[in-house]
């Protein structure tokens, strides 16, 4: 056998943040709990102060802990929806530089949400559906306010996801929404397409509040087949 395997040693910085990072996982530090000193951890580890601070800023990259400015480090609950924040920047930088992507990501959006308004459908409640309601109403009353009115919609959205109960499913739905507004045309608020947008929104929300799976789901096509033309490349970015 003649293939070279040569045994790398590892950055101080990565053994401490392996070390600190199992800490976390075994239980030994729980969510809330202050993360040792600088300090304490030098003299535990035996490194200098820039493997601490690197391997910090790993854990915090994770989104194991939470750094601030003079104060020690608390450690972090694990969510779905904080794991998906870990990929945010990663996935606006290949949703700008790919049109294709960007067309994906919205294919993608319509499969995800037709499941997830069938299954509102079958699992709300009344106080699910007068949520729903009164999101709408909200964006009424942001009809002119381009920022508001689309911070609504995506409420509106979320909101069906979360009727699921599945914490996955929310969180999905935010990172999908959040992804898609940073290419959301402010030609949204043309004369007439706000309009469009809440009726849509109503159509939806009767279908689930009598139980009617099919009929969501063929309203939620209908609304997102004609929205998907409001997420457009920028040709800046």
């Amino acid at each position: 056998m003649n293939r070279s395997e040569p045994i790398v040693r590892r950055k101080l910085s990565d053994e401490v943040f392996a070390r600190l990072k199992r800490l976390i996982t075994s239980g030994e530090l729980q969510p809330g709990d202050d993360m040792p000193s600088e300090r304490e951890l030098m003299e535990r580890f035996e490194v200098g102060r820039p493997a601490i601070r690197e391997a910090m800023q790993a854990l915090s990259n994770m989104g194991l802990v939470a750094i601030s400015h003079g104060e020690r480090a608390k450690v972090l609950q694990l969510t779905a929806k904080s794991i998906i924040k870990q990929v945010d920047g990663a996935a606006k930088i290949i949703l700008s530089s790919s049109r294709d992507t960007l067309e994906h990501l919205k294919t993608a959006r319509i499969f995800f949400e037709r499941g997830m308004v069938r299954e509102a459908a079958e699992r709300a409640k009344s106080e699910d559906v007068q949520l729903l309601k009164a999101t709408v109403a909200e964006q009424r009353a942001a009809r002119g306010d381009s920022e508001a009115f689309i911070s609504a919609d995506m409420k509106f959205h979320t909101q069906i996801a979360s009727i699921s109960g599945n914490p996955i499913y929310v969180a999905v739905s935010e990172a999908t929404l959040g992804w898609l507004k940073e290419y959301h045309t402010e030609m949204l608020i043309w004369t007439g397409k706000e309009k469009y947008t809440l009726t849509e929104h109503e159509e939806i929300i009767d279908r689930i509040e009598h139980g009617d799976a099919d009929g969501a789901e063929k309203a939620m096509i209908k609304h997102l087949e004609r929205s998907r033309a409001l997420y457009v490349m920028n040709p800046e970015k």
